[in-house]
């Protein structure tokens, strides 16, 4: 059952990467509740693949595209060179296609690979995705797509112009890609809890590592991008969207305002991000969200995780990432827990990634729904940052853009 997005729902010091892998006008962006199971490796030729951003997560995410078996990962691109020499050793890539400086994700599109796997601070998100797609690659790109609304704009303008091109556009959210995530949702958008009356949606988890030494340099600030309100988009950006997103995906639309609050006030030893956030989100029917995360430690409290509960007449969708996904009350569905989704997420969103290159499939369903749950990040941000109540129709035509200060870093 579809609706338009502005009717309301109704019947009819821990890792943040290591604490997630623990746990074990839009389009409504409900194509993916029915999305096709992985493909299996195919026999013929390997999608060449140049990997943007070697941290981490992008060395991991370059693994990942190496065990799925239809990849050759071709090019590496890092602004620090002891990143790119790692996943190069890592992935083998030879040494004249790793890539160092803020422009060398230009030497990797430049290679000519089929498809790029963009794993950098979302600060250069928009530009690096349409780069890409302007060069005519396929483009595999972490959450969060953009740190502010203009960049959030552009993604949508890339992944439309994807689609134009023939080429793929995926944004990786591994919920989206879940079997019990999928079904229960598409059960509440068709009625199973009811009427909505209320949701809430929270991220509660320990601080982040940081990477020391810390100085005021600008190369300390991008090694601890997570910790830069303008590389990472800040907390509810940059880590709180996971809970957000599955949230926007069950409202199945967008916001009226919002208001809230944050600050710093427990982490204060590394960058300028918030260390909490708490808003109040209203969407169409009166229907009021609470939200709330922390970054800092929780001394054993509980609720903790990524949590997203949602109250009807007739039932209540219980969502947790890593934990059970279930409906409870009249129309129950018992769902189930996937512990492993941190990782099989991202493995299914890959070999997906794969099967449509092969199909040819461009519908690119994931990139209008991912836009809106970061402009939904944005929107408490800046109800929170300015204390005020913050209009989606106006957040939405803004053009005011974040510009993180890259003086120092070499091009």
């Amino acid at each position: 059952m579809s609706r338009t997005l502005d009717a309301p729902l109704q019947a009819a010091p821990v890792h943040r990467r290591d604490f997630l892998a623990g746990l074990g006008t839009l389009a409504a962006g409900t194509a993916l509740a029915q999305a096709p199971a992985p493909a299996a490796a195919p026999a013929g030729p390997k999608v060449k693949l140049g990997l943007i951003g070697c941290g981490g997560r992008g060395v991991w995410i370059g693994k990942l595209f190496l065990a799925d078996g239809g990849y050759e990962v071709t090019a590496v691109h890092d602004y620090f060179a002891d990143r790119a020499t790692a996943a190069g050793d890592a992935l083998g890539v030879p040494a004249e296609r790793r890539f160092t400086g803020l422009d060398g994700y230009k030497r990797v599109i430049d290679s000519k690979p089929d498809a790029v796997a963009i794993i950098t601070p979302p600060y250069f998100h928009p530009g690096q995705a349409r780069a890409a797609v302007d060069a005519g690659l396929h483009v595999y790109l972490a959450k969060p797509v953009a740190v502010d609304v203009p960049g959030c704009h552009s993604i949508a303008e890339s992944g439309r112009l994807a689609t134009q091109k023939k080429q793929c556009f995926l944004v990786d959210f591994q919920s989206r890609a879940d079997a019990f995530y999928r079904e229960a949702i598409k059960r509440v958008h068709e009625g199973a809890i009811g009427t909505l009356a209320f949701a809430e949606s929270y991220y509660h988890c320990g601080r982040l590592g940081r990477k020391d030494p810390i100085d005021d340099s600008a190369e300390c600030r991008l090694r601890n991008w997570v910790f830069d309100k303008a590389l990472s988009g800040d907390i509810i950006t940059e880590q709180n969207i996971h809970t957000l997103d599955v949230l926007s995906w069950i409202m199945n639309g967008v916001p009226l305002h919002a208001f809230g609050t944050c600050g710093r006030k427990v982490r204060v030893d590394v960058g300028d991000c918030n260390d909490f956030f708490t808003l109040h989100v209203l969407y169409p029917g009166q229907v009021g969200v609470t939200f709330s995360s922390r970054q800092f430690e929780g001394h054993g409290t509980k609720p903790d995780g990524i949590v997203v509960r949602a109250f009807g007449d007739l039932g209540v969708l219980e969502t947790a990432y890593g934990g059970n996904v279930l409906i409870r009350g009249t129309n129950f569905y018992r769902g189930g827990s996937s512990p492993g989704i941190y990782k099989d997420g991202a493995a299914a969103n890959i070999a997906e990634f794969r099967r449509c290159i092969a199909a040819g499939d461009v519908s690119n369903p994931t990139v209008e729904p991912s836009v809106r749950s970061n402009l939904l990040t944005i929107l408490g941000r800046e109800a929170a940052y300015t204390g005020e109540l913050v209009y989606w129709e106006k957040l939405v035509k803004t053009d005011k853009r974040v510009e993180a200060d890259l003086k120092g870093l070499k091009a």
